[in-house]
């Protein structure tokens, strides 16, 4: 996507996060004793029932996206190369790249792939570098139905899927139905979408004819898990209800192809489609859900969420940020407004932001590691679908990025705020020269914890939510499904806080386990003594 679209929509959705800030939701009658532990003897609010995880239609719950920006995440085929584009990278990314990086992907607890873009970017007669950039991000395609030659095969792509089957990851292309390159390519039925070429024109029947056939080629070829939707605010909710369709039918074929079955298993099933909207909650509904009488799509990123997060833990992209825990308390309830399918992706970053390590320096911040952990905890207790950006894993940062930084300079440094993320990607056992430091071995090995625990745990991905507490340094939260309790605390001061449970605010139990450490806290009488580190979350199953 162009680097404009980030700027106007960080200018949008800044002023919506920053106003959100502080709840005094969550206090109900706790109390903060002399002794300075946190007393917490009833709940603040009811549960969260919303969510649609906990009923049928939540399907995708469970899913932990791994997002590569294909040209610059790992140059596995020096014959396949942009050497051109935004941000700091090498440029020279490719599908070998993935390919080489599947088993790091699965054994970090991973189990979906998101690329970005990689249909032909075909240069255009005389034009200039910037363009050039562009063309390797792949969000302006000139042919919908070929792979890009910079990146790879069909072959290759095909090639991609299927071993990532094997190892049990789902593939998600991003869908670009909204604007394309001048030069575009008809369909192979013919078609080429009407209007000017960013945006098109969906009132010509034209348009959707032919992005509907992009979704059904490709699900169907490569047997296809799903799509990542670029600036979904571009195409109108009826055309997103049809290609939507279009996708559950192509999916509904894969489950009786043979050429789906990997070890047994029918891939290319699932029809997820998560749309990006950046923007506030009710802009969100109108350009991708839709309502419950008319759905439309079944996910989107939770933006609100994101920026309420790094809010807390750090800063985000304007600077602001030493929020209190309860802003995460007022960004639970952001979903009531959201129709009953609606199915919200979190993630920490992408692409078109700055990384949460770069925006840890923004704000002059210490402890870094320590927030990392903190972050990903919240993301492991979130109910819905969750996106992890490459390299977040490894708290990867640019060297002194806020020092740096110029705006009159920054395109070509790479270092503006929308693409300073595109960096190279750093793999343990597949780039060559990168060997991880102790934090970072340490944080990539917390992320695979986290991972596992959430898979083998219902209630974090898919459990109703209770804000039990918050204040300005501490969250605590309820996770429950009908088999499960999990706690989850949160502190975001960097001093330890310790807590008084009431344990008949749980089920009956007398012991909560540590789901990370596997440490047992014990019932004393009436209530459960529970230390939580400083920037930490724990989560506490009821046993």
């Amino acid at each position: 996507m162009s680097w404009l679209k980030s700027i106007l929509s960080i200018s949008i959705i800044v002023g919506l996060s920053a106003c959100g800030g502080g709840s005094d939701a969550g206090n109900g009658n706790s109390t903060t004793p002399t002794n300075d532990a946190i007393n917490i003897t009833s709940s603040a609010e009811s549960a969260q029932q919303r969510l649609p995880c906990e009923n049928a239609t939540g399907e995708f719950c469970d899913l932990r996206i791994y997002q590569v920006m294909t040209e610059s995440f790992v140059d596995g085929d020096s014959s396949f190369d942009y050497g051109a584009g935004y941000g700091t990278s090498h440029h020279n990314g490719d599908l070998q790249g993935i390919i080489d990086s599947l088993d790091y992907i699965k054994a970090l607890g991973m189990n979906a792939i998101w690329l970005t873009p990689i249909f032909e970017s075909i240069a255009t007669n005389g034009q200039d570098e910037w363009t050039d950039k562009l063309d390797a991000t792949g969000y302006f395609a000139s042919n919908y139905f070929k792979i890009d030659p910079n990146f790879g095969t069909k072959a290759l792509a095909e090639e991609l899927v299927t071993k990532a089957h094997e190892k049990g990851l789902y593939v998600f292309f991003d869908g670009v139905f909204g604007h394309h390159k001048g030069n575009l390519v008809t369909s192979p039925k013919g078609l080429s979408p009407a209007g000017g070429s960013n945006p098109v024109d969906y009132t010509n029947s034209d348009t959707l004819a032919f992005y509907q056939e992009v979704a059904e080629y490709w699900t169907s070829e490569l047997c296809l898990d799903g799509w990542r939707l670029d600036q979904a605010y571009q195409v109108p909710l009826s055309a997103w209800q049809q290609i939507h369709q279009t996708v559950k039918d192509a999916s509904a074929n894969n489950a009786k192809a043979s050429k789906c079955q990997i070890n047994g298993n029918q891939w290319g099933t699932l029809g997820y489609m998560v749309a990006e909207v950046w923007n506030g909650n009710s802009e969100i509904v109108a350009s991708a859900y839709g309502s419950n009488s008319s759905p439309a799509l079944p996910s989107a990123f939770d933006f609100n969420r994101r920026y309420a997060l790094v809010q807390t833990l750090a800063v985000e992209e304007s600077g602001s940020g030493d929020h209190d825990a309860s802003t995460l308390t007022a960004s639970w309830n952001d979903h009531n407004s959201y129709p009953d399918h609606a199915q919200a992706n979190l993630m920490l970053g992408n692409h078109d932001l700055v990384r949460f390590g770069d925006l840890i320096q923004r704000g002059g911040l210490s402890h870094y590691w320590e927030r990392h952990k903190a972050a990903f905890s919240y993301m492991a207790a979130y109910s819905g679908p969750i996106t992890l950006y490459y390299g977040d894993e490894i708290g990867d940062e640019v060297a002194n990025f806020a020092a740096q930084v110029d705006n009159s300079v920054c395109a070509a440094q790479g270092l503006c705020d929308d693409h300073v993320a595109r960096s190279s990607a750093h793999i343990k056992g597949v780039t060559d020269g990168f060997t991880p430091s102790r934090e970072q071995q340490a944080l990539m090995d917390y992320v695979s914890q986290l991972m596992e625990v959430r898979q083998n745990n219902p209630a974090l991905y898919q459990g109703s939510v209770q804000n039990l507490y918050a204040d300005k340094d501490l969250l605590a939260v309820l996770k429950t499904t009908k088999e499960q309790q999990i706690v989850y605390l949160l502190n975001v001061s960097s001093d330890e806080k310790k807590v008084r449970l009431a344990a008949d605010l749980l089920d009956d139990t007398r012991t909560l386990i540590d789901l990370i450490t596997g440490a047992e806290i014990v019932i004393d009488i009436d209530h459960f003594e529970i230390a939580v580190s400083g920037l930490s979350g724990r989560l506490l199953l009821v046993k």
